[in-house]
């Protein structure tokens, strides 16, 4: 298998080349096989969030409970994207991504022959898709670590694209389920799982620049350095506002302004395709004008727009608009971010691919189950969103705080590297 990946990546297996165009550098198919592995990943990822209107209305949820429901894989996923990060840096990404595969491909081929019909199941389902969201943690390395420091905004971005899956969750999910019933959602995801699980089985191949494995307590060390807790707090804003907002659209649009579920679910996917399509670019813009500054824009701009939903009344075209813009923010930032992290922590980018994509899942769960909680606490969800505009605020004064000291010590030692 490695043998056919060696031959379409010829001249690129003696590790990543800064001396070529970025299309030139790396190995593109494990560039291709990480993408695809991530997309078909986050669409079976999300997929409770664009199902809750028609499994609430069928199992009679309340608003706090589809909150839960559409959060828990969120949780689960950024829990265990720490145990792939650990996992990766021992086994290798391959086969981590591999493992969680096969273990999403059973569990969801267990829902559909079974089938699911209690609120229980449905978040025991949750914790199984929780594999498919740690994904994020495999993918990202798989292909980073085949490039050179300039290249990696690109690299990360392409990889980290692959989150355009909860488009097509958010565009198919509510068609099929209506047509063949929501149980059979599952079976039917099987289909583009296994393909792309044969693909990346062909094509993916481990970078030969891995680090040694380290033992548990060096990982523990990573936790002692303030800059990998701000990181962890810059993607709790933009991928938790990003994957958050994917899993609660459909519900906010079916209860908001009484839109049908297939509906719901194409209003939700241009948001999503938006902020999905803008995560390379927010790399390519941060390789371009730097990390920092790319997402002093972003935090600046998502608090604005996010306390304009808080206002936005009963006009659905402007509610839209304004989560098309958000969308489109949070998935610049989610790129810049990942254009940072690896030139701070290059010989650490598994553990620390997985505790970033912690921290962005835990703030998913957070905004998904506090937008239900406050819709049944308050009539709104007004409050959730204003909650979130000033967490955005205050990564922005956390970036502010931090960014001279970045400039002037591990910035300045990264040759050619805008940060």
């Amino acid at each position: 298998m490695s043998t056919l990946a060696m031959k379409e990546g010829a001249g690129m297996d003696s590790g990543p080349n800064t001396s070529q165009s970025f299309w030139k550098s790396g190995h593109r198919p494990t560039l291709i096989a990480s993408f695809l592995y991530f997309d078909v990943a986050f669409m079976v990822w999300v997929m409770l969030g664009p199902l809750a209107p028609i499994i609430s209305q069928e199992l009679g949820l309340d608003p706090a409970q589809k909150g839960l429901m559409v959060a828990v894989p969120t949780l689960a996923g950024a829990v265990l994207r720490i145990v792939n990060g650990l996992l990766g840096d021992r086994i290798g990404q391959k086969l981590t991504g591999a493992i969680n595969q096969l273990i999403v491909i059973a569990g969801l081929a267990v829902a559909w022959h079974f089938g699911i019909s209690t609120y229980e199941g449905t978040l025991a389902i949750g914790v199984i898709l929780g594999f498919a969201g740690a994904s994020f943690a495999v993918a990202l390395p798989l292909a980073s670590r085949w490039y050179p420091p300039e290249h990696q905004g690109k690299a990360m971005g392409i990889a980290g694209m692959g989150n355009s899956g909860t488009v097509l969750a958010a565009l198919f999910a509510p068609l099929l389920a209506k047509t063949f019933g929501w149980n059979e959602v599952f079976g039917l995801a099987l289909i583009p799982l296994i393909a792309v699980f044969v693909f990346y089985m062909i094509a993916a191949k481990d970078s030969p620049d891995q680090p040694e494995p380290k033992p548990l307590s060096a990982y523990a060390d990573v936790l002692k350095e303030k800059d990998a807790w701000w990181f962890m707090l810059f993607y709790f804003v933009t991928f938790g506002g990003f994957v958050g907002l994917s899993n609660s659209l459909p519900t906010y649009y079916a209860d908001s302004f009484g839109l049908t579920p297939v509906i719901a679910g194409y209003c939700t996917a241009a948001c999503v395709f938006t902020g999905s399509l803008l995560r390379p670019i927010g790399g390519g813009l941060a390789d371009r004008f730097g990390g920092i500054r790319t997402l002093t824009a972003v935090y600046a701009f998502a608090a604005i727009v996010l306390a304009g939903i808080a206002f936005a009344g009963a006009s659905l075209p402007l509610t839209i608009a304004l989560f098309l813009t958000v969308m489109g923010t949070l998935g610049i930032g989610n790129g810049a971010v990942f254009q940072l992290v690896p030139q701070r922590f290059r010989k650490e980018i598994g553990v620390m691919t997985g505790l970033v994509g912690f921290g962005g899942g835990v703030g998913g769960f957070y905004l998904a189950s506090s937008l239900g909680f406050a819709k049944k606490l308050t009539g709104s969800t007004s409050p959730g969103f204003l909650i979130f505009a000033s967490l955005a605020v205050i990564a922005l004064l956390g970036l502010t705080l931090v960014k001279s000291r970045w400039r002037t010590t591990w910035g300045a030692a990264v040759q050619g590297v805008r940060i």
